[in-house]
């Protein structure tokens, strides 16, 4: 079992406008059966990457049936009425959309209605200078880019880079790895700013395959000012041979940085994924000053997750462990005769039926000294399909 560490707690198309939208959302907020309210959406916007990171492994394809522009304005729409307050724009890699820049200038009305926060997830090969202008000039607040390792050779391991040459694809890493440091400074160009949250830098760490990279990483962040989110390797999908060995715990991660640069605990804030530490000789104006940690397996923070996951093609998941064909299929309600408020009705009764708590429930057997298996683990819907 991974090591456990306690989390602490811390305190063009348009939208059509909607009359009283607030005070809708706050009415009629669902909560789940586990009281749990509903606040962010994770829209993805392709199941396609152009990388093969080995925890994810993309299908390359898309799913039939994506949803167009204007359907995925109905999703937002209907989610913030129902109290969603941040939209996340996922994948695959979103970047690979090119409609992207237009979606997020299509729902800057909703910010009227309760959107305070619009964010994008990307590996960041594809974000050039001016793409990281354009999506600011949209209306995207906060980026994060992902990297898993500091060479190139690592990069090259975690990013899937095949070919039978070792040097081959060291070079191929390195360049990758070279992209990813100039779209750190495209986006902080572009007017994202790291001391305020709006550009951090992800990282999932895997024992035995980067592992030896967390000090470099964390190295790395603190030379460029930005907050590194370090994700434990997780059994999102049924394909990247999870196994409980292979997870490098959040404790583990903490002590191994810790013992480099001593932290102080910060906590987690309701309903987040990461539980954040500060570094003792960085002051909270300096750049860098700050670490977190997603526990998913060996801290799971089910108890208050509020995070609703539409994929590419329209389907609903209430839960990143969720079975495959498990979702809701939002697409009949998406159609253009199809009245709003039947949207919000099947979302919110949807996420009102929610129970799912997976991770906790692994993590509870476990404690009680059960064999791995003593959860039977479902089949999990690919995490380049739910959107990570």
């Amino acid at each position: 079992m991974p090591k456990r560490y306690r989390q602490q707690q811390a305190g063009s198309h348009s939208v059509a406008p909607m009359a009283n939208a607030a005070n809708h959302a706050t009415s009629r907020a669902p909560r789940d059966q586990l009281d749990r309210p509903l606040g962010v959406l994770r829209l993805s916007l392709t199941a396609r990457c152009n990388l093969a990171c080995p925890y994810c492994l993309p299908d390359g394809v898309e799913p039939p049936g994506l949803l167009t522009l204007a359907q995925r304005l109905r999703v937002i729409e209907a989610a913030v009425a129902l109290g969603v307050s941040s939209l996340r724009l996922t994948g695959g890699e979103p970047l690979l959309h090119a409609g992207l820049e237009e979606l997020i200038a299509a729902v800057q009305p909703l910010r009227k209605q309760g959107l305070r926060e619009i964010a994008l997830t990307s590996n960041g090969a594809l974000l050039s200078a001016e793409r990281a202008r354009a999506l600011r000039a949209a209306g995207l607040d906060r980026v994060t880019l992902s990297l898993d390792g500091t060479t190139g050779a690592a990069v090259a391991r975690m990013a899937g880079i095949g070919g039978s040459d070792p040097q081959g694809r060291e070079r191929r890493g390195a360049a990758l790895l070279a992209k990813v440091l100039a779209a750190l400074e495209h986006a902080r160009a572009a007017g994202f700013d790291p001391q305020q949250g709006e550009l951090k830098l992800n990282a999932v760490i895997q024992h035995g395959a980067n592992d030896d990279q967390l000090l470099p990483l964390a190295a790395l962040a603190r030379e460029r000012g930005l907050e590194l989110r370090l994700i434990e390797f997780m059994d999102v999908g049924n394909r990247n041979g999870w196994h409980p060995a292979a997870v490098l715990s959040a404790a583990a991660m903490v002590e191994r940085i810790g013992a480099r640069w001593p932290l102080e605990p910060l906590g987690r804030t309701a309903h987040g994924t990461a539980s954040r530490w500060s570094y003792r000789d960085r002051s909270p104006e300096d750049g860098g000053a700050h670490l977190a940690v997603v526990a998913s397996v060996s801290a799971p923070f089910c108890g208050d997750c509020n995070r609703l996951r539409v994929t590419a093609d329209g389907i609903a998941y209430t839960c990143l462990f969720a079975a495959p064909g498990s979702g809701l299929d939002l697409r009949p309600w998406l159609q253009p005769d199809s009245p709003g408020v039947e949207l919000r009705e099947a979302i919110a009764a949807r996420w009102s039926d929610r129970a799912a708590r997976w991770s906790e429930e692994r993590l509870e057997a476990w404690e009680r000294g059960g064999p791995e298996g003593a959860v039977a683990a479902p089949a999990h819907a690919e995490m380049a399909y739910l959107g990570g």
